[in-house]
């Protein structure tokens, strides 16, 4: 059963990779309306593993405003226009959201039915599974615009040291063993095996230093590179428990079979939430994006 799911994770990534590289290369709208679709489709799981604990989300909401989110990213990110007005009125557009979201509460749900969690499901998804992603198109499009390897590279960096690090963890825990990294959340997981996913994310970053990089004409210090790695290999591992939590809560393995070999989109995405915004606010810190 291990290898044949190996076996359809190998077939999925060998088609996946070069569209998503195509795609990220190309940028622009039809980048942003696949990360849309990635933000709606993982807000609806989440709210499907809330409806098993008998709590029933805003849904029309809920995933209609996480594919919305990218959109306003990259309209803030293209025209200045959009920026000013994003910059001036979300505050008061959060506001209007949350009014309209305890409305629905107060009109939809009987205290018996518990509104109150179904009131946090909905915010908690939006903000997890639906803003989160938008951190690709601030990577992607800050400081580049299309058809851009430039702007290619910068996101597929964290990608590419996720991927390493999820690979290495599984046969480094495979190959080693030992303690348990968290046996009541996830018991395949090593310490071992979280170390080998580190080391071999953090191997990752002088690949991209000294030559993806310098390719196209990107100059960053290899050491800021090591030091990004390392930090999203690390906690990108915390969010792989972190969603593994929720499933182990409602007691299911995968939070969708939406993925040939990977589940869904929280199973596939779990550490790319956590990384992909630690990734923008390094390149911010170091200055590689404006």
């Amino acid at each position: 059963m291990a290898d044949s799911n190996l076996v359809r994770r190998v077939v999925f990534a060998a088609v996946a990779i070069p569209l998503a590289l195509g795609l990220v290369w190309l940028g622009g709208w039809p980048m942003v309306a696949v990360v849309a679709l990635v933000s709606a489709l993982g807000t609806r799981e989440l709210f499907d593993l809330a409806r098993r604990q008998d709590i029933h989300a805003m849904r029309l909401l809920g995933i209609a405003t996480a594919g919305l989110l990218p959109v306003l990213v990259y309209l803030a990110l293209s025209r200045t226009d959009a920026r000013a007005a994003v910059d001036a009125w979300w505050p008061y557009a959060a506001a209007l959201w949350i009014i309209a979201l305890l409305t629905w509460a107060l009109i939809a749900r009987h205290p018996a039915s518990k509104p109150l969690a179904a009131v946090a499901v909905t915010a908690f998804a939006v903000l997890y599974a639906g803003a989160l992603p938008a951190f690709f198109i601030d990577i992607r499009h800050s400081a580049h615009g299309l058809r851009s390897f430039g702007g290619t590279w910068l996101l597929f960096f964290p990608l590419v040291v996720i991927w390493i690090c999820d690979t290495a963890a599984m046969f480094g825990g495979r190959a080693i063993g030992g303690p348990k990294l968290a046996p009541t959340v996830s018991p395949g997981k090593t310490r071992s095996g979280a170390v080998a996913g580190v080391l071999g994310g953090v191997l990752v970053a002088p690949i991209f230093g000294l030559w993806i990089f310098p390719a196209v004409g990107l100059d960053i210090p290899l050491g800021q590179l090591v030091a990004i790695a390392a930090l999203i290999s690390t906690l990108g591992q915390v969010g792989d428990l972190a969603e593994s939590l929720f499933k182990r809560e409602v007691g299911v393995k995968d939070s969708s079979t939406l993925i040939p070999g990977h589940g869904g989109v929280l199973d596939r995405f779990d550490s790319l939430y956590f990384a992909l915004p630690l990734t923008a606010a390094c390149y911010r810190l170091f200055g590689i994006i404006g």
